[in-house]
């Protein structure tokens, strides 16, 4: 097989996987929380000792405007990307 050709290949797939995933951020750019002002906002720190006791192993949380945005594991070890309110810490799901 030429070479030039397989790492052609390999490129243009390393590429679309990329985008997809760039893809899949992008539709949960959409969820937002019901407004609350920032000083009613619970600790992240709260909201990940509680997802930890429910099973969970977080690998990165972001605030965002209105929610806590969250990389983790689930309890049945399922990558996920979830949102959660900043006060009630309910989870949001994308509309």
């Amino acid at each position: 097989m030429n070479p030039i050709r397989t790492r052609l290949g390999a490129l243009v797939l390393a590429t679309l996987a990329l985008l997809g995933s760039h893809a899949a951020v992008q539709a949960h750019g959409d969820v937002k929380c019901a407004p609350v002002p920032k000083a009613e906002w619970r600790p992240h720190t709260e909201l990940e000792r509680k997802l930890t006791a429910d099973g969970w192993v977080v690998r990165r949380m972001v605030a965002t405007d209105s929610c806590y945005e969250v990389y983790a594991k689930d309890p049945q070890g399922k990558r996920i990307e979830a949102f959660f309110h900043p006060k009630t810490f309910e989870r949001v799901d994308a509309k």
